[in-house]
């Protein structure tokens, strides 16, 4: 009986003595400091830097908006075979589970019994302005989660492109096709 009431006190003292950070010495935002020769407790930032994930960027490259305030009808980055390369990359790992690798809605995802997610082919996705699809990568849309932390902004326009050239791939005309392309097929004969 002793011992318990001897472990039992020892252990009720040894439990007080315990100090959590919350009980550390701070200052509140703002206040005064005897500490520093200036009198704040809060230091000044350093010249030069940049706020982690707090870019205030309203131009159209990191938002999709048009300076008028609509969606941007064009992809405001110069669009090349390395960028296209590189959206078929990142639409492969974003996109593809959901959406296919052709952009039909038909990926693994939906092949497993979920949500099946909209064609890229439709004429809703297909006439949508860059600007639009820049928005949904970014911020979501129905099922759709967002991506902005997941997917760098030029790689989002990237996938934009990519999606593009998938479109008109599976929407072309003979009629469109340059004379050279169209002998290529046989079908000037």
């Amino acid at each position: 009986m002793r011992r318990a009431a001897i472990a039992a006190a020892a252990f009720a003292v040894s439990a007080g003595c315990r100090q959590d950070m919350q009980d550390q010495p701070r200052y509140k935002p703002l206040a005064a400091s005897t500490f520093f020769m200036d009198g704040r407790s809060a230091r000044p930032i350093p010249p030069g830097v940049v706020a982690r994930d707090a870019l205030n960027a309203t131009d159209v490259v990191h938002t999709g908006w048009a300076a008028d305030g609509v969606y941007a009808d064009t992809i405001p980055l110069p669009v090349n075979q390395a960028m296209l390369e590189r959206g078929r990359e990142r639409f492969d790992i974003y996109c593809s589970p959901c959406h296919g690798y052709q952009g039909d809605g038909d990926g693994m995802v939906a092949r497993r019994g979920f949500k099946i997610p909209p064609s890229l082919h439709q004429d809703r996705v297909r006439y949508a302005p860059p600007g639009y699809l820049f928005q949904v990568i970014s911020n979501g849309y129905g099922g759709m989660g967002d991506y902005a932390n997941q997917i760098p902004v030029e790689d989002r326009w990237a996938i934009i492109a990519y999606v593009r050239a998938l479109e008109l791939s599976r929407n072309v005309r003979l009629g469109d096709l340059a004379p050279e392309e169209r002998q290529k097929l046989g079908a000037d004969q």
